[in-house]
C-alpha cells in the first residue's frame, strides 16, 4: 500500500482518551476509593549504609488508628529482581522486600496501614530503629577501589552489578595508526529523574478465594502480575493487575518499588484495601533516575573526516541496586559501534553499586550517555580539520546494510535524509557563518549546534519480545481491540486503533479498545523501548488482516461472491468493479443460515528482531557571558521514523523528549551529598526543570526516510529518540557561541562563568 492510499494512518485523528482527560473524568490509580480503604505509608532510612541492630514497632501498632505494621521480620524473603522483565540480561537479582541492612538513603526499612495518612505519617515517626553504620561507598572512584567495602554478596566480585561488557571489531590499533588526527576526551553526567506528573501509586484488595486485585501505575502490568505472583508465593490466576490512564512514566515505571509488595502484603494483613501514593519527595527518594556516568573515549580520523577508530571506556553509576543497570551497560556499550560508522572498535562497560538512590531504565536507556559523548568529539574533530560539523557527520553516517548495534543490518539511509534535511531548511550553512553578536544586547554570544542519535524499536536481542492483540467484529459492525499494551499518556491506543481501521477498513471512530486488566487483555511484555507502535501495532495488524478475512468469507455468502472479489472500504463491502453490489460490514455481520450473528475473533502474535529510527537536532542558542545563562532558543528536530501514524502524537514525543533533554543539558540533577549520601534536592522546588515558558521554538520536521519492513506499513518508534540528540546539539552550540567546551551536563552558569574565566586566563597567557 503507498502512502497516498492511507485513510487513517497517517492522520492525526482525535485520540480516544481526549475527552475523558479533559474533562476530569479520566480515572488514575490514585483516584479509586474502596470500601473500607487504608492509607498505608514507609518509614525510610536516613543513613546511606548500616544494618539494622534494632527495629521496635510496639509504639507505632499501639497508636489509635493503626491496623498493622511491617518490618524485615513480618515479609517473605525472597530475592528478587525489583524490575518485573523476563528473565534476561536486563536485570539482576539483589533485592529483598525489606531488608535488615539499609544500603541508601531513603530505602524503605517499615510499612504501615492506618485509617488516614495522617495517623499512618504519624505512625512512622514512632517506629524506633538503632543502627549499626557501615562504611558508605558514595562514588563511582570509591566503588571500584580494590579495597572498597562490599554493598552486595552478590554479583560478579567487588561492587561491579555485572561482569563487565567488551566489544571488540577490527584491528584497532591500527586503525589508530592509520589516523591523521587522534583525539582523547572524559566526559561525565549527572542523575536527572523522569519527574512523571503522577506519583507512584498502587491499591491492593484480596477476596474471600485470596485472589489479590491490584491498581497500579505502570508500564508493564503483566510483569507486575508475575513479580507478585512470585514473590508473594502466588499461581499467576490468583494475581489481577489494572492500569487504567497513566501519568507518565518515562521507562522507570517499568520496576517495582517496593510498595508494591508492602501494599499487598498489609491489605492481606488487615484483611481491608489498602493504598500507598509516593509524595513527590518519595519518587525521588525511591524512584528511579538516569544512570550517573563517566565515559573516556579516543577515536582517529583521517584529513577527510573518516573515522578510522574507536576506543571507549564507561562506567555507569547503579546506586544501591541492579535495576536495570546489566541493561543499560549493554545498550549503552554496544551503541557505541554505530551511529557513526567504524570498523576497527574496543568498547568496555560497566556498572558499579554505591549508597545512592537506585538508577533504573529512563528514555534513552544507556545511550544518553555514550552518544552525548560520540556527537561533542565529533564536533571537535570537525574544527581541528576544518571540516563543517555536519559535513563530518554525513561523511561517517551510518547506512544501508551497516552492522547495528543490536548485529542487525540497519535498514535505509535515515541518518543522512535526516542530517540533509536539516542542512536545507535550518539554513546551517547560513547560521555558521553569521556574527555571533546578538546587537540587541552585547553580553549575549549566538551558537549553532548538531546532535545525532540512533535508537532501536524494541529491546531484542537483549529481551525476546513478543506483541499481541485480539480483535472482535461485533453484530453491528463495531469493532473492539483488546491489547496489554500500557496507555502512558502518549496516544498509542489510538495509534493501535487506527492501524487496525487501516488494516480491516472499517471508520476509526467504529474501533473501541479494552485494555489495563490482567484477566481480560492478552499478554503484554510492556510499554517501553519505544516498542508499542512497531511490536503491538505489527501484532494489531495480523489480527485485524485475520479478521478481514473472514468477515469477508462472510460477506461473499450473502453477496454469492468470491472472497477474493471483494474489498472492504469505510465499512462498507464492494464487489470490485461493481460498485452498486455491496453490503455494509453491519449486514455481512448480521443474521446468516439461521444463526442470528456470528462471534468472529482474531489474534495475532508478532515477535520482532531489530528496527532503528533515526534523528538530527540543529540547535540555536543564545550564552548571557555576564550571568552564564543558556538559553535555548530554536530547535528543528529531524526525525526518520519509516511511517508515521498520528503525526501530532509523534510531534509531541518529539517535544516532550526535547523538553527532557534540555532539563537535562542545562539544569537538572538531582543531588546527592557525596560525604551522607543524603538527598540535597529532592522535590520540584530545588530540583529544577524546564517549564513551558522555557521552551525554545521548535520546528519539527518527520520524515519517512526508511520505513522498516518489521513494523506496521513500516513504522518504528519514536518515543526515545528524542532525548538522545538534543544534549549534545546544545553543549555544541554553546562552544559555538562561546569558545568553550563542556563535556558534561548538566552545564550550569557557574560552569559558564567559570569556563570563560579558564579561557581569558589561558588567551592572557598565551599573550
Amino acid at each position: 500500500m503507498t502512502k497516498h492510499e492511507f485513510r487513517i494512518v497517517g492522520k492525526s485523528v482525535k485520540r480516544q482518551d481526549v475527552i475523558e482527560k479533559i474533562t476530569g473524568e479520566g480515572r488514575y490509580t490514585g483516584d479509586y476509593h474502596l470500601p473500607g480503604l487504608l492509607s498505608g505509608k514507609i518509614k525510610r532510612a536516613e543513613i546511606a549504609h548500616a544494618r539494622i541492630r534494632r527495629i521496635d514497632v510496639s509504639r507505632a501498632l499501639a497508636y489509635p488508628g493503626v491496623k498493622a505494621v511491617l518490618t524485615h521480620h513480618d515479609v517473605p524473603r525472597v530475592l528478587h529482581y525489583g524490575s518485573p522483565h523476563p528473565r534476561s540480561a536486563s536485570c539482576t537479582m539483589d533485592q529483598y522486600i525489606l531488608d535488615d541492612r539499609v544500603r541508601f538513603w531513603g530505602e524503605g526499612i517499615a510499612a504501615v496501614a492506618a485509617v488516614s495518612e495522617e495517623i499512618a505519617d504519624e505512625a512512622l515517626d514512632l517506629i524506633e530503629v538503632e543502627y549499626e553504620p557501615l562504611p558508605a561507598i558514595l562514588d563511582i572512584d570509591a566503588a571500584q577501589a580494590p579495597d572498597a567495602p562490599l554493598i552486595h554478596d552478590v554479583g560478579p566480585g567487588g561492587n561491579l552489578v555485572i561482569p563487565p561488557v567488551h566489544i571488540e571489531r577490527g584491528d584497532v590499533e591500527k586503525g589508530f595508526a592509520e589516523a591523521d588526527l587522534i583525539l582523547e576526551g572524559e566526559f561525565s553526567g549527572g542523575r536527572p529523574v523522569p519527574t512523571y506528573m503522577e506519583p507512584n501509586v498502587c491499591i491492593a484488595d484480596w477476596d474471600g478465594s485470596n485472589k489479590l486485585t491490584f491498581w497500579t501505575s505502570t508500564q508493564t502490568s503483566f510483569m507486575v502480575r508475575g513479580a507478585l505472583a512470585e514473590v508473594l508465593g502466588l499461581p499467576l490466576n490468583k494475581v489481577r493487575v489494572l492500569v487504567d490512564h497513566m501519568g507518565g512514566g518515562f521507562g522507570a515505571k517499568q520496576d517495582l518499588f517496593q510498595h508494591e509488595f508492602l501494599c499487598a502484603l498489609l491489605a492481606k494483613k488487615c484483611r481491608r484495601p489498602v493504598k500507598m501514593e509516593f509524595t513527590r519527595r518519595e519518587t525521588f527518594l525511591a524512584g528511579r533516575s538516569r544512570h550517573p556516568f563517566r565515559l573516556w573515549l579516543r577515536q582517529g580520523f583521517r584529513k577527510d573526516g573518516t573515522l578510522t577508530a574507536r576506543e571507549m571506556k564507561i562506567v555507569y553509576e547503579s546506586g544501591a541496586y541492579g535495576s536495570h543497570s546489566p541493561g543499560v551497560t549493554n545498550v549503552g556499550t554496544a551503541s557505541a559501534t554505530s551511529l557513526y560508522r567504524c570498523e576497527n572498535v574496543r568498547l568496555d562497560g560497566r556498572a558499579v553499586y554505591t549508597n545512592t538512590p537506585i538508577a533504573g531504565a529512563y528514555r534513552g536507556y544507556g545511550v544518553v550517555q555514550t552518544y552525548f559523548a560520540i556527537d561533542i568529539q565529533m564536533d571537535e574533530a570537525a574544527e581541528k580539520l576544518g571540516i563543517d560539523p555536519a559535513g563530518i557527520r554525513l561523511r561517517n553516517a551510518v547506512r544501508e546494510g551497516d552492522i547495528a548495534p543490536s548485529g542487525h543490518p540497519v535498514v535505509g539511509y535515515g541518518l543522512e535524509a535526516c542530517i540533509r534535511h536539516g542542512i536545507r531548511a535550518f539554513d546551517w550553512a547560513g547560521k555558521r557563518a553569521a556574527d555571533r553578536h546578538d546587537p540587541a544586547n552585547p553580553a549575549i554570544r549566538k551558537g549553532w549546534g548538531i546532535g545525532c542519535e540512533m535508537h532501536g524499536s524494541s529491546a531484542y536481542p537483549g529481551i525476546k519480545e513478543q506483541g499481541n492483540a485480539i480483535v472482535r467484529m461485533n453484530e453491528d459492525g463495531s469493532v473492539t481491540l483488546l491489547t496489554g499494551a500500557a496507555g502512558l499518556g502518549t496516544g498509542a491506543h489510538t495509534a493501535l486503533a487506527q492501524i487496525v481501521a487501516e488494516e480491516l477498513g472499517v471508520p476509526f471512530e467504529t474501533v473501541s479498545v479494552v485494555h489495563g486488566d490482567t484477566d481480560v487483555v492478552p499478554w503484554d511484555i510492556g510499554a517501553f523501548a519505544s516498542h508499542t507502535t512497531y511490536l503491538v501495532g505489527s501484532a494489531a495488524k495480523m489480527a485485524a488482516a485475520e479478521l478481514r478475512q473472514r468477515v469477508l468469507a462472510r460477506a461473499a455468502e450473502k453477496l454469492q461472491e468470491k472472497p477474493g472479489h471483494l474489498e472492504m472500504v469505510e465499512g462498507v463491502i464492494l464487489v470490485q468493479g461493481q460498485p452498486d453490489r455491496s453490503i455494509t460490514v453491519a449486514e455481512a455481520m448480521g443474521p446468516s443460515r439461521g444463526i442470528p450473528a456470528e462471534h468472529l475473533v482474531a489474534s495475532g502474535s508478532y515477535m520482532p528482531t531489530k528496527s532503528y529510527s533515526f534523528a538530527a537536532h540543529f540547535v540555536e542558542v543564545a550564552v548571557d557571558t555576564e550571568t552564564g545563562i543558556i538559553e535555548c532558543r530554536k530547535v528543528m528536530p529531524v526525525h526518520d521514523v519509516g511511517r508515521v501514524i498520528h503525526p501530532v502524537a509523534a510531534q509531541g514525543q518529539i517535544e516532550g523528549g526535547i523538553q527532557q533533554g534540555i532539563g537535562h543539558t542545562l539544569t537538572e540533577d538531582y543531588v546527592i551529598d557525596r560525604t551522607t549520601g543524603r538527598s540535597l534536592n529532592a522535590g520540584l522546588v530545588d530540583y529544577k526543570m524546564p517549564l513551558s515558558m522555557d521552551m525554545p521554538d521548535i520546528e519539527t520536521v518527520i520524515l519517512e526516510a526508511a520505513p522498516d519492513p518489521g513494523g506496521p506499513w513500516g513504522a518504528k518508534g519514536v518515543g526515545e529518540d528524542p532525548i538522545i540528540a538534543i544534549g549534545p546539539a546544545i553543549a555544541n552550540a554553546v562552544y559555538d557561541a562561546i569558545g568553550v567546551r563542556f563535556h558534561h551536563y548538566p552545564i550550569t552558569p557557574e560552569d559558564v562563568l567559570n569556563g570563560l574565566r579558564r579561557k581569558a586566563a589561558e588567551s592572557s597567557a598565551r599573550d
